[in-house]
């Protein structure tokens, strides 16, 4: 009789084995500013930390270290947070002193989004209301000149290198030519200024402006500043001030040149720039601006222009005589307002000093 078969013995489940818990991030400790100033300190390592100590009081490189010693472990979550956020802030700090509140917000909302830009703004517009004569931030240029036009010119180059570029124009604009150059020459050599000569400059001036105590040195004026203030002056102060900086220190009148856009600046742009800016100048300013320009200036202008417009401007510079050397300033000016419009939005390039590498 034949043995039945017997099944072979089955095989024992394998058991999963649990999915492991997800860790759940720990909330951030909240710190305070010192401790995020101690924090910064801690991650650039202290090779570049006491390069920053260089510019710091001693007071503040005190209170900063015992904040060192103190601040313990921070796991790598809390110290990217803040690094983050010192990062974010010093962004908005540039983009505000650079081009504007307005620009600023631009910016940030582009990189960071609506309510974040507002966030950065207000942190870093606090920090700005602490900087040496920020009151004068809402200050119109009439009252600026009104306090300022009996000053010294050091007194005015200081408060000017202080104040936006497009007031400080405005009041330099008002001043006598002599003093004009006088103005632009000492903002231009302004490099950093001690706490004690600005508290000396607050306390001559305590009539006229608040006080305000600053603690560090502060970073004013200089050449790039000047060169900015001079792209907001009209062609004729423009051009007497480089007159007067030329006779007196040609090198230095060059370097702020060099920094900037003049009308004469149009030979120096590429010919798909000068057609794209072409477009948009009207004709009668591009008539009245070649009335007083070069013949280089000049020929370039019109090697980029069509043949019909370039013969009816040559026509119509026949045609215009008796024309007020401000009334062509002013067109030139406003030729370069275009040129440094488009510029900013991108679309056309100007060099300013051969800084620029150009790749076709």
């Amino acid at each position: 009789m034949a043995r039945a078969k017997t099944a072979p013995p089955a095989e024992p489940e394998v058991q999963a084995a649990p999915p492991e818990p997800v860790k759940e991030k720990k909330p951030l400790v909240e710190l305070t500013g010192a401790q995020k100033a101690a924090t910064v300190i801690v991650a650039l390592g202290a090779e570049k930390a006491s390069l920053l100590y260089k510019y710091m009081e001693p007071e503040d490189v005190e209170l900063l270290t015992i904040e060192v010693a103190k601040l313990g472990f921070l796991d790598s979550d809390q110290t990217e947070s803040v690094l983050t956020d010192f990062y974010q802030l010093c962004m908005s700090n540039k983009a505000i002193t650079e081009g504007g509140l307005e620009y600023a917000r631009s910016v940030l909302e582009k990189a960071y989004g609506a309510q974040a830009a507002e966030e950065l703004l207000g942190k870093v517009t606090r920090t700005l209301k602490n900087r040496p004569f920020s009151f004068m931030d809402k200050a119109d240029v009439k009252s600026l000149y009104s306090a300022l036009q009996n000053e010294r010119a050091q007194t005015i180059a200081l408060v000017l290198a202080h104040v936006d570029a497009d007031k400080a124009a405005g009041v330099v604009a008002q001043l006598d030519e002599h003093r004009q150059i006088q103005v632009v020459e000492n903002i231009a050599k302004i490099d950093s200024v001690s706490p004690k000569a600005i508290k000396i400059i607050e306390a001559t001036m305590q009539d006229k402006f608040s006080s305000i105590v600053t603690s560090s040195n502060v970073k004013v004026g200089g050449i790039d500043y000047v060169a900015d203030m001079m792209n907001n002056l009209d062609r004729s102060s423009e051009k007497n001030i480089f007159d007067g900086l030329s006779a007196k220190d040609q090198e230095l009148a060059e370097e702020i040149r060099k920094r900037m856009f003049v009308f004469e600046d149009i030979i120096t742009m590429d010919d798909r720039s000068i057609q794209r800016f072409v477009r948009d100048c009207d004709q009668r300013d591009l008539v009245l601006s070649l009335k007083a320009a070069n013949d280089e200036v000049a020929n370039k202008l019109f090697t980029n222009m069509s043949t019909r417009m370039a013969q009816s401007i040559r026509d119509d510079l026949e045609i215009t005589t008796n024309v007020r050397m401000k009334d062509v300033e002013e067109a030139q000016q406003r030729i370069v307002d275009i040129i440094r419009g488009l510029e900013e939005k991108g679309e056309i390039i100007i060099l300013k000093g051969g800084k620029d590498d150009i790749i076709a």
